[in-house]
Formats: structure tokens, sequence, C-alpha cells
């Protein structure tokens, strides 16, 4: 793996992408100079929860936490893709929008809070976009309780299904 730097941060060749490791103190402000280098396009903000994977390989200097906040930029000009990863402790697990930078990121932040419970500060509308308003928890958590919703059946419906599976009722 080889390693070198840019804005101050560690950037590393990972199956032939650029990666590079901000730090979540200087986020927001990493993404902008990246920004004004020519990645004009978010193509994609997610996150992944490193709960049963903590050991995971890092460059040095960064302090691998329970989250990672995982921002894909793309600069067509230069035909360039660059992936950004942010790590992000379970005890406060909050960051920056980039909302004012990509306008397009804002259902990616609200999706990652809806699964992963990662607050995005003074995005415009954070709220749940995938689970209901009330729903109590984050799926994609990996110490989410496994559940099911119970799914109802009338008689009719299940003669349906055992006509369209080929069975009789």
């Amino acid at each position: 793996m080889s390693e070198s730097e840019l804005h101050g941060c560690p950037v590393v060749d990972r199956l032939g992408q650029q990666v590079l490791f901000a730090p979540r103190a200087r986020y927001q402000s990493v993404i902008k100079s990246l920004l004004a280098d020519g990645y004009e396009m978010c193509i994609d903000l997610t996150a992944v929860d490193y709960l049963i994977h903590p050991g995971r390989s890092l460059p040095a200097g960064v302090q691998p936490e329970r989250f990672e906040v995982v921002i894909n930029l793309l600069s067509i000009a230069a035909r360039a893709r660059l992936r950004v990863r942010v790590q992000v402790p379970e005890a406060d697990s909050a960051i920056a929008t980039l909302f004012d930078l990509y306008p397009g990121t804002e259902a990616m932040e609200r999706e990652v809070y809806d699964m992963f419970g990662i607050v995005f500060t003074d995005h415009p509308d954070l709220t749940r976009i995938l689970m209901p308003e009330d729903w109590d928890g984050h799926p994609l958590r990996k110490d989410y309780e496994i559940g099911r919703i119970p799914v109802q059946f009338t008689v009719a419906q299940a003669s349906a299904a055992q006509a369209t599976l080929g069975a009789t009722p």
C-alpha cells in the first residue's frame, strides 16, 4: 500500500482508486479544497459500521472508530475519482454536512442518518427518509436487533398465493 498526502491528509491506493483519509475536525475544509481542485461532483455518500471489524487496515496516524463516512468524488474534467473516508466515533456520531458544497448530498446524508444514526450538523432537513418518523433505532447498525413485522393474510390472499404456486387450497 503506497502512501502519499493531499491537503495534509494521507492518501493511499486501494484497488486502483485513490483513497483520502480526512480527519473529522477538518472534513468540511478538506472537501472544500477538493472541490476547488476540480472534484465538482459528489457521486455517493454513505457510512460503514465497523463494530465487528475494529482491526481494519488504516494509514499510520488514522485512529479507527466504529463508524466511517465514505464520500466518492468525481472530477469530470480530470477524469478522476477520489474516495474520502472519515472516522466517526460512536460516542459522538456527528459530522458536518456537505449540503452547502454539494446540494445533491441532502438525501444521502438523510439516509445515513436514518440507517446509522450519524448526525450531519447544519443539515437543512435531517429527518428520516426510509423509515417511519416514529421508528426506534437505526437498522444498518451492527448491534441493531433483528426483528420481524408479522404479515396478515386473508383467506382470499392465501388461496391466490397457493393457486399461483400451483398448489391446491
